[in-house]
């Protein structure tokens, strides 16, 4: 086991939940948004897609449906991208935002985005909850060998 994957808390400081297994997600795609040195996009935010988010983020230059995400897909998202998705919002109820998932965000996202501003994303019954105890009772840790080579570009 590596550091990597003992040092990897959501933030709400718990161990990191598993995000999303179909599709396989994450930077090492062990389905966990846990990020390390080598992922220069930090994907650390656990987010729902949304129509409005994928033209978003393909304006940008990242077209995530060449890579087959769609709508409702569960996805570990450039922070970077998240927070300018979020700028962007023309309120809180914004479909341009993708929906936050606590439980399985990673904690290196506070380095650009505010506990606050994730929570008042955060997913049904996730910012009240403690970070979905609920809706993921298996704990699970991440694995160091799940390091896929498919990568969505930026």
């Amino acid at each position: 086991m590596s550091l990597l994957t003992l040092a990897s808390l959501k933030v709400l400081k718990k161990p990191l939940g598993l995000f999303s297994k179909k599709p396989m997600t994450g930077f090492y795609r062990d389905g966990y948004c846990r990020t390390g040195p080598e992922d220069k996009g930090n994907h650390a935010v656990a987010g729902l897609l949304t129509n409005e988010f994928l033209d978003f983020s393909a304006s940008r230059g990242n077209n995530l449906r060449d890579i087959g995400l769609t709508d409702g897909c569960k996805w570990c998202l450039c922070t970077n991208r998240w927070k300018e998705a979020m700028q962007a919002a023309k309120s809180d109820d914004d479909p341009v935002v993708p929906k936050v998932f606590l439980h399985a965000t990673d904690e290196s996202a506070l380095k650009s985005i505010g506990l606050e501003d994730l929570k008042r994303f955060a997913a049904e019954g996730e910012a009240g909850s403690g970070g979905g105890a609920t809706r993921n009772p298996v704990s699970q840790t991440p694995s160091a060998d799940g390091r896929g080579a498919v990568r969505e570009t930026h």
